[in-house]
Formats: C-alpha cells, structure tokens, sequence
C-alpha cells in the first residue's frame, strides 16, 4: 500500500511541474486563489495540512476530506475590499464504500456597477459575479497516507462577458507515527472552456504547494508551514517606481538586490508560516506571515502590519465559530467569519 501511495505522490509531483502556470501575469478566475475560510486566512495562505476534521480544510486539501467530516455543513462570508462579498457554502457526506464527499457553492459578488457614455451620463447598472460548484472526493488507503482529488466546475460573467471552466486539485496526505503531517497539493489544473472573447484563452491560476504540520507534544501550540508555488522558482515583480534595494539616496537610481540577499528574497517568497494556540478546548488563537505579501504590498515608509493575519476559533454549544483578519493593505483588511456544525449533533439518538 505504502508504494502505491508512493506512486501517486509522484504522479502529483509530474503532473503539476508539467502545467506551470504564469504567476503575476494574466490568468482567469483569479477569485480561486482567494482564501475563503477564516481559519484558513488567519494561518496565512490557501493550504493547510491539518487533519482535525475541519471541512473548510477538506475544501483546500482533499486528501483531509475523511468520514469525521460526515453530515457535517460549513458557512463562510467574507467582507472584502471597495463593497466585494464572497464565500461558499459545503456539505459533506462518507458512503462506506466509494469514501468521502464534499460538495462546496463558492462565489464572489464584486457588487453593482454603473453604466455611462463619455460625458459620464449614467444610464443603468450591471453587475458582475464569479461561481465554482466543487465535488470533493477524499480516501484514507492506510495509517498514514491519504489521497483525495475535487472537481471544479466554473462560471463568470462580467456584464455581458461570460465564461466557462473546469478544473481539478488533485492532494496526497502523509501522516507520522510522531505527529508530523504533510501535504502535496496542486491546484486548478484546466481550462477555459468557453473564453470571455473569442480567440482569447487565458491560463488558471495553477499552483504547486507543499504543507508540513505539527502540533507540539507538551505545550498547547500547533505551526504550519507552507511552500507556495513550487512549480516557479521567481516570484518576484520588480517596481521601477519601489525596487527592490531602494533608491539610491545619492544618484536616485533604483537599486536592485543581488547575491544571497536576492536568492533569500526569492526563496522567502514561497514562505508561509502560521500558528496556532490552544486555550483551553474551546478557545483558540491563530496568527501567520506571508512575506510575499508583504513584499509585494507594503509602503516603504510605513509598512504597518502587512503581510500578517490573525483571528481566533471559539466553540459556543454545538457551533465552532471562527473570525479572522488578514492585512493586505494599509487601506484596510478583510473580515473572515465562518461557521461550522455536526447536523447529526442535532438528532436525538
């Protein structure tokens, strides 16, 4: 069983180093990329490893989905920037023999907008909107590994632009006997099937991630770390306007950074760290650091608290209540709240 489980981890592996994706450059459905739990926001990214049973960590991770998820439903909303909403809605379900499923609603709302000719007369509204319905499928074949594969059907209209998609991550799970967990994930790999224009056919925001994991033995503390995007090495944008080495107080030329202090910025790029504190069995507190977005949206002079995100999970009777928030900007953060209840909880035996 282990070599086969070996076997799929390298099929992953193949796959995903075959369909590399443009990162900063043009690709569609971006709104896929976008964390949609507050869980999974206040640890940083769009991955976890965590097998705790959690359906929005089922949602980025298939091989998670498992039968502790059962009869199981999860709300999530997200109050994002300049009046967008989005979130999902997931339902999850274990038939003996065919393994776990998870069926997920996910969409965005990017609001209404208003319609006018070059003298600016208004003349109506038209909105815009993203949807994915996901199938999720998750298996454990032994102790320690688990594999599992979701199925993404996609639609998007922007006025009168419409487009259509599909796509599939496919994950392997490992667990150790000491408590470690790790995780391979692709991400999005598809097409447009229908393109907003004809003869324009954008890629979709593939990704390639590795997730390790460990809750401490002797004190109430669990780390993640996530490598994002192994399927490109350079992640970087280079501003003319904020270069990377500053501008030189002298010349006023943009300086660029070099040698190991170029090689540590892009290999730190890829570096997602997030913890989390249990206090108590109802009560936790959860934070993280993405230097990449910090990087890549900071203001020099005053860089605040970008690139970091925290928020915190509570149980209240037979709902787990989590709420985070993640500074991309100093115009502001966006609020995560979601929601998750055992449906069989609630049925007298």
């Amino acid at each position: 069983m282990k070599k086969k489980s070996l076997f799929l981890f390298s099929i992953i592996s193949l796959l995903s180093f075959n369909l590399q994706a443009q990162i900063g450059g043009r690709y569609a459905y971006s709104f896929l990329e976008q964390p949609v739990s507050a869980r999974i926001a206040a640890l940083g990214g769009n991955a976890a490893a965590i097998n705790d049973n959690d359906i929005n960590i089922g949602f980025v991770n298939p091989s998670l989905i498992n039968p502790g998820m059962d009869n199981m439903l999860g709300f999530n909303y997200v109050n994002y920037f300049a009046g967008f909403n989005y979130g999902s809605l997931q339902y999850a379900n274990t038939f003996k023999k065919a393994g776990s499923f998870m069926a997920t609603l996910q969409f965005m709302d990017y609001g209404t907008f208003d319609y006018a000719d070059e003298g600016g007369n208004i003349n109506g509204t038209f909105g815009a909107s993203d949807f994915a319905l996901n199938i999720g499928w998750g298996r454990q074949l032994d102790s320690s590994f688990s594999i599992g594969a979701t199925a993404k059907i996609i639609y998007s209209f922007y006025e009168s632009y419409t487009s259509f998609g599909m796509a599939v991550d496919v994950a392997g799970s490992y667990h150790s006997k000491n408590g470690w967990d790790m995780s391979l994930i692709a991400r999005n790999i598809g097409m447009q099937m229908k393109t907003y224009t004809p003869g324009v056919r954008d890629p979709l925001p593939f990704n390639f991630q590795y997730v390790i994991t460990k809750r401490l033995d002797h004190v109430p503390f669990r780390f993640q770390l996530i490598y994002d995007h192994i399927e490109k090495w350079d992640l970087t944008y280079e501003d003319p306007a904020n270069p990377s080495g500053g501008i030189d107080p002298i010349t006023g030329e943009a300086q660029y950074k070099t040698g190991f202090a170029k090689f540590g910025d892009q290999f730190m790029r890829h570096i997602i760290i997030g913890t989390e504190l249990y206090i108590g069995k109802n009560f936790i507190l959860r934070g993280a650091y993405n230097y990449r977005r910090r990087q890549e949206m900071k203001i020099d002079d005053k860089t605040g608290m970008v690139g970091f995100s925290w928020g915190f999970g509570i149980r209240i009777y037979k709902f787990k209540i989590n709420y985070s928030r993640s500074t991309y900007h100093l115009v502001g953060s966006p609020n995560y709240i979601s929601l998750i209840f055992d449906m069989d909880s609630f049925i007298k035996k």
